[in-house]
């Protein structure tokens, strides 16, 4: 995610961290360096302009010049002006009535159908019981595809089939019943100049009065997002959903949508799987930008995806029980937050090593060799000679040096997992042992 506007910016305040003290020359190439990774990357021109300007006034004083890390004190500067372009705090949907409508819209291929999908999962696990319903009577399957969603994630689904409006009536009088109180709305893509389709949402939306509407966008429409805003603006737009934002190695979207709508980001998508859904936190979103990572959104993504099990196994890290059938369970309960290199992505200074493509592929490796022990193996790795290695890389199509690579890396951990059972934080070392052994590889 902006691997080539974090890569830019990173090179400039590593140019300007190499100086003990800034002048006023140093601050202004570096803002015109900024500006012209903030172009290459598909940021709209006056959001450049704005983000440049309300740096140059903070950075060119005494509060850089004379600080005793002015690289770092720009750096915050740069990271406090983004956040605050991009809206400053996250926002929430409004969820009014009952039951509460939340209308998406946007153009074709911006992945509404998907993200309607990915909204009723984030509701339905905060405690809200959403249902899915498809507008949409122009594209063939489409209530196929919403309804294949709704089953996946276990939420109910209604069709609006041809009478979209006189459904969703009907389906607003019997949420009490199903029970549903909230309604996410799927409608048909539509792009400029098609006026049946955007006559067909303007019609829906004024029959059915929705608390929220929604413009969901592809993260690598850039510039366009403004262009494509304007089409749907007289639908009542109340926020916006970006959609693919893993995909995109620029960020313009990211750091133009708000400040060119004029309407807030309330969530990211940021993978293909019903969980890939977060609400977008401009801070956090300025801190993965300038290559700072996101901790905050790691942890609360493991926790919710697999905190129960990595629980349970801190406990027997603590009791000094760990064995490979636990590496193999925590491997498989972080997998269930998301790709690893995702994860590793939020963690700062690893952006390299997240964008190793053989990272999925090691870690398929790990499994097969832990999953080709027997459970003595699994609990002492100590037994393991060289016929059982042979055979393990028989077993799992891998080599005798996979084997080795492994149970050396799994006792390196085992002995920092023993240091962390006996102290508060995390042990000396940690962080040079993931560089090394970054997890799965």
């Amino acid at each position: 995610m902006f691997e080539s506007l974090t890569e830019k910016l990173a090179g400039v305040f590593k140019r300007l961290g190499g100086k003990g003290k800034l002048s006023e020359e140093d601050v202004v190439e570096g803002l015109r360096e900024i500006r012209r990774a903030l172009l290459s990357a598909d940021v709209h021109f006056p959001v450049v302009k704005e983000l440049t300007e309300r740096i140059r006034a903070r950075a060119v004083g005494e509060e850089v010049l004379s600080s005793l890390t002015p690289a770092q004190q720009l750096l915050k500067i740069v990271r406090d002006e983004m956040a605050a372009l991009m809206g400053g705090e996250a926002a929430s949907l409004r969820l009014h009535g009952q039951p509460a409508l939340v209308m998406l819209v946007g153009p074709k291929g911006s992945g509404k159908t998907t993200t309607a999908g990915k909204l009723a999962l984030y509701l339905r696990k905060r405690g809200r019981h959403p249902m899915l319903f498809c507008a949409d009577p122009f594209r063939p399957a489409a209530a196929e595809q919403l309804a294949t969603l709704a089953r996946k994630i276990g939420v109910p689904f209604r069709d609006g089939d041809r009478d979209p409006t006189g459904a969703l009536r009907a389906a607003v009088r019997e949420a009490a019943r199903v029970p549903a109180d909230t309604i996410v709305i799927d409608t048909p893509g539509s792009l400029p100049g098609q006026e049946e389709i955007l006559g067909f949402l303007r019609d829906l939306a004024a029959a059915a009065s929705p608390g929220d509407v929604l413009l969901v966008l592809d993260a690598l429409v850039g510039q366009e997002a403004v262009e494509i805003a304007g089409t749907f603006a007289g639908l009542g737009l109340t926020g916006v959903v970006l959609t693919k934002l893993d995909g995109d190695a620029r960020g313009g979207a990211a750091l133009s949508v708000r400040y060119a709508t004029g309407l807030p980001v309330l969530f990211v998508g940021v993978g293909e799987r019903p969980p890939d859904l977060e609400v977008f936190h401009p801070t956090r979103m300025a801190d993965r930008i300038l290559g700072l990572g996101d901790l905050a959104g790691l942890f609360e993504r493991v926790e919710e995806a697999a905190g129960a099990d990595l629980e349970r196994l801190s406990r027997k890290v603590r009791a000094g029980e760990f064995t490979l059938q636990d590496y193999l369970e925590e491997l498989e309960a972080l997998r269930r937050a998301g790709p690893i290199s995702q994860l590793l992505s939020r963690i700062p200074g690893f952006g390299r090593v997240a964008d190793d493509p053989e990272l999925e592929r090691e870690l398929v490796k790990v499994r097969a060799i832990i999953q080709s022990m027997t459970p003595e193996e699994r609990a002492n790795p100590h037994i393991i000679g060289a016929s059982r290695k042979r055979r393990i890389a028989r077993g799992s199509g891998t080599t005798v040096q996979d084997v080795n690579r492994l149970l050396s890396q799994f006792e390196k951990m085992r002995r920092l997992m023993r240091q962390l059972g006996k102290r508060r934080g995390l042990p000396p070392g940690w962080e040079q042992f993931l560089r090394e052994n970054p997890p799965g590889v």
